[in-house]
């Protein structure tokens, strides 16, 4: 069978994202079918309308990574576009059309019915394989875990079973247009997410528990990625040390095997051992990305984290002392967030130093977390909404709005501390950044 694979994801803020989920989905398709894989970020609409009539793909595989970008005072909702190239593959090709990826897993239903594709695949794409060989057979697919046709009503499956395999393709010719903006191609240690945060659809997708990959086996990826071309590597786990053991085996590994790529990571600001920075610096870590959310202690507990404003302050000490750039990410508006909360949590932040501070204001509720039953035992949701749209907690004793006046007040001349990811004018800086040969996400020049 001839198989195409779209990464329809053109978004560049504040960085273009290297497609590794559809090099899982391509690890797991058997060596007999043919595969092309198509990177909207460097084929245009001719050029792929000339690789679909001379490939003649019998399926097309559409990769969803994100619906919207979550941002109350920027919002971008994306699935629009999706359903417009839907549309246009249906006028070039009788291929049948399946879409996937993270985003589609959290609204799988509404996300179909909008866009009209054959089968969807919800939870890991490597069950792509079994569609494609039930296709194949003549044997009708819709008994397969984790794979959706029309008019039926979604599960979600239990973790892909199967061996995570990645087929990365060192020629590939979309590598080139990431090398050339930021150097950077991606790496992940581990599925599953263990921790409770109330607004996390993570465990939604990959699982409540960890799979945890070889650390000799990651180590192998990370060097020929580095064969390949790459100047950075970012690991794209929901938390690099969510489990501690493993992720000083990987670093470890990493050390042991020669890499010299400089490397970054989502860590959370749990208590670590007192050398665990100092491993993660000799083994290449350069950025610190702590996703720490509040530094008010009632926040933390309501947000569900592992952690408390103490660890949190002393995770930060620790990767400073290190010598690693250190970024931390805040969100506010969660339940029983109010102008006190708001408050402590700047009082602490106030203690970060040398760090770029990540600010969001608003917080996406997804179906299937802790915090959609609980807008919805508030009665501040209907189950019968339509999640696909961008709906944002509501406090009840602060609106977004003087949350966001609190938050910019103390910003006020302060370039370390961001509103949102920045938006058009950090990320044209940062594209600029990376026109002159600078590699990495580059945040840390903000630092002050």
């Amino acid at each position: 069978m001839n198989i195409l694979l779209i990464s329809p994801n053109t978004l560049t803020v504040p960085y273009p994202v290297y497609p590794i989920g559809l090099d899982y989905v391509a690890g797991a398709i058997p060596a007999a079918h043919q595969l092309r894989i198509a990177d909207l970020n460097i084929i245009s609409r001719g050029e792929l309308a000339v690789l679909i009539e001379s490939f003649t793909p019998q399926l097309i595989g559409i990769s969803i990574r994100n619906i919207d970008n979550t941002e109350a005072g920027d919002p971008l909702f994306f699935i629009q576009g999706y359903r417009e190239l839907v549309g246009w593959l249906r006028e070039q090709s009788s291929a049948i059309i399946v879409c996937g990826g993270s985003g589609f897993t959290i609204v799988p239903e509404q996300i179909m019915a909008m866009l009209g594709v054959d089968y969807g695949i919800i939870g890991e794409g490597e069950r792509l394989a079994q569609l494609i060989d039930a296709l194949e057979q003549g044997r009708d697919p819709t008994g397969i875990s984790g794979v959706l046709s029309a008019g039926e009503v979604p599960v979600l499956p239990p973790p892909w079973p199967g061996q995570q395999l990645r087929r990365f393709q060192s020629d590939a010719s979309h590598n080139q247009f990431y090398l050339r903006n930021g150097g950077m191609l991606n790496l992940q240690t581990k599925r599953g997410c263990s921790f409770r945060c109330i607004y996390c659809s993570y465990p939604q997708i990959e699982g409540k528990t960890h799979r945890l990959a070889d650390p000799q086996e990651i180590a192998a990826s990370a060097l020929q990625l580095q064969q390949a071309g790459a100047k950075y590597l970012f690991f794209t786990d929901s938390a690099f040390n969510s489990d501690i053991a493993h992720s000083a085996a990987v670093a470890e590994a990493l050390h042991q095997a020669g890499l010299t790529l400089p490397w970054g990571a989502f860590f959370a600001p749990v208590r670590l051992p007192e050398d665990y920075f100092a491993l993660m610096s000799r083994a290449g870590c350069r950025h610190v990305e702590f996703g720490t959310e509040s530094l008010s202690g009632a926040m933390l507990k309501t947000y569900r984290k592992p952690f408390g404003k103490e660890d949190a302050l002393a995770a930060h000490r620790q990767a400073r002392s290190a010598g690693l750039h250190v970024a931390h990410y805040f969100l506010f508006g969660g339940p029983g967030e109010s102008a006190a909360t708001v408050n402590q949590s700047l009082d602490g932040i106030e203690q970060l130093d040398k760090a770029v501070l990540f600010f969001f204001v608003g917080i996406r509720i997804y179906p299937g977390t802790a915090l959609y039953e609980l807008a919805i035992a508030e009665k501040k949701l209907d189950r019968r909404a339509d999640m696909l749209h961008p709906v944002f907690y509501q406090p009840d004793d602060i609106g977004r709005d003087a949350i966001e006046v609190l938050v910019k007040e103390r910003a006020k001349g302060r370039g370390n501390w961001v509103i949102g990811s920045g938006g058009a004018k950090t990320a044209a800086i940062i594209r600029a950044l990376h026109q002159r040969g600078l590699t990495g996400p580059l945040w840390e020049h903000l630092i002050r």
